[in-house]
C-alpha cells in the first residue's frame, strides 16, 4: 500500500472551547502543544494520505500553520466531533476519513495503521479501536470509555460504566480478555459518515455523551480492531504534568533504544 492510495484523510477536530479545559490543544506538552504531538504523530503514519486540523478558532489555525501542518476553520453548530468531520468531508474529495480527536495522542503512528489497513480490507463503513484495560482505576474511570464486541468484532455497546460487570466478583477488578478501553478515532467511509452526520441525535448518545451511540442506535454496525500501541489522552488541566512526563519519558526511551525520533516534548 502506498501513502496516497487509496485516500486516507486525518481529520483531527480541535475546539478552544471546553467547559473542562478551555484552550486545550494548545496546551503546552513540553516545548510543544498537544495539537502538535497529534499532527506530527497522524503525518508520520505510513498509510495516510493527507491530515488536517478541523477548527473554529483562529488561534488553534494559526499554531497549526505555525509547525507547518494543514488547518481548515470548519464553523458552525456542529454536535460532536463527527459531525464536523462529515463537514470537512463535504468540502474534500476523498475516499476514506478518520476522525481522531485531538486530545488522543498516538506514541507511535501505526497506531493508526492498525486501524486503517484492515478497515480497507474489511469494506465495512465504520471502524474505531480498542486496547486492553489493566487498571481497575480505568475501569472505573468515567472519562476512561469501555467498550465490548460480539465475536465478529463488532460493538456491541460503549459506556462510561464499568462494562461488563463481573457480578460474582466482588472487587470489581479489571480481567484480562473481558475489560477494552476505545480509543478516541474512527474511520469512516464517505457514505457512512455523511448519513451518520445527517442522523438525529439518539438518547443513548445523548445520555452517555457519546457520539459513537448514534451509530449503534441507528443501526450502523461498527467494527472494532485491537491494538497494543499505546496512547495517551488529555482530559483535564491536572493530566498536563503526568502526560508530560510520559512523552518525556518515551523520548528517552527511544534514544536509548535507538530508535527513530518520533514523539518530542522537549
Amino acid at each position: 500500500m502506498t501513502k496516497a492510495t487509496p485516500s486516507v484523510i486525518v481529520v483531527i477536530p480541535a475546539r478552544y472551547g471546553s467547559s473542562r479545559f478551555p484552550g486545550k490543544p494548545l496546551v503546552m506538552l513540553g516545548r510543544k502543544p498537544m495539537i502538535q504531538h497529534v499532527y506530527e504523530q497522524t503525518a508520520a503514519c505510513r498509510v495516510v494520505a493527507e491530515v488536517l486540523v478541523a477548527t473554529d478558532d483562529e488561534r488553534i489555525k494559526q499554531a497549526v500553520e505555525g509547525f507547518g501542518g494543514r488547518a481548515v476553520m470548519v464553523t458552525g453548530d456542529y454536535r460532536t466531533g463527527t459531525d464536523r468531520v462529515a463537514g470537512v468531508a463535504r468540502m474534500f474529495a476523498g475516499d476514506y476519513f478518520v476522525n481522531l480527536q485531538g486530545d488522543e495522542i498516538p506514541l507511535q503512528p501505526d497506531l493508526l495503521t492498525d486501524l486503517i489497513e484492515p478497515f480497507i480490507e474489511s469494506g465495512t463503513g465504520m471502524g474505531t479501536l480498542k486496547r486492553a484495560i489493566d487498571s481497575t482505576e480505568d475501569v472505573h474511570n468515567p472519562s476512561v470509555v469501555k467498550v465490548v464486541t460480539d465475536q465478529q468484532g463488532n460493538a456491541l455497546y460503549f459506556s462510561r460504566a464499568p462494562i461488563p460487570l463481573v457480578r460474582d466478583d466482588a472487587s470489581r477488578r479489571a480481567v484480562e480478555g473481558l475489560h477494552y478501553i476505545h480509543l478516541g478515532l474512527y474511520m469512516y467511509q464517505r457514505d457512512t459518515l455523511l448519513k451518520l452526520a445527517s442522523l438525529p441525535t439518539g438518547r443513548l448518545e445523548d445520555a452517555e455523551k457519546l457520539e459513537q451511540l448514534r451509530a449503534l442506535e441507528h443501526g450502523i454496525p461498527i467494527r472494532v480492531w485491537e491494538t497494543k500501541h499505546d496512547s495517551l489522552r488529555v482530559d483535564t488541566p491536572e493530566d498536563v504534568a503526568p502526560v508530560t512526563d510520559k512523552l518525556q519519558q518515551c523520548e528517552v526511551n527511544k534514544r536509548e533504544l535507538g530508535m527513530p525520533k518520533a514523539v518530542s516534548s522537549s
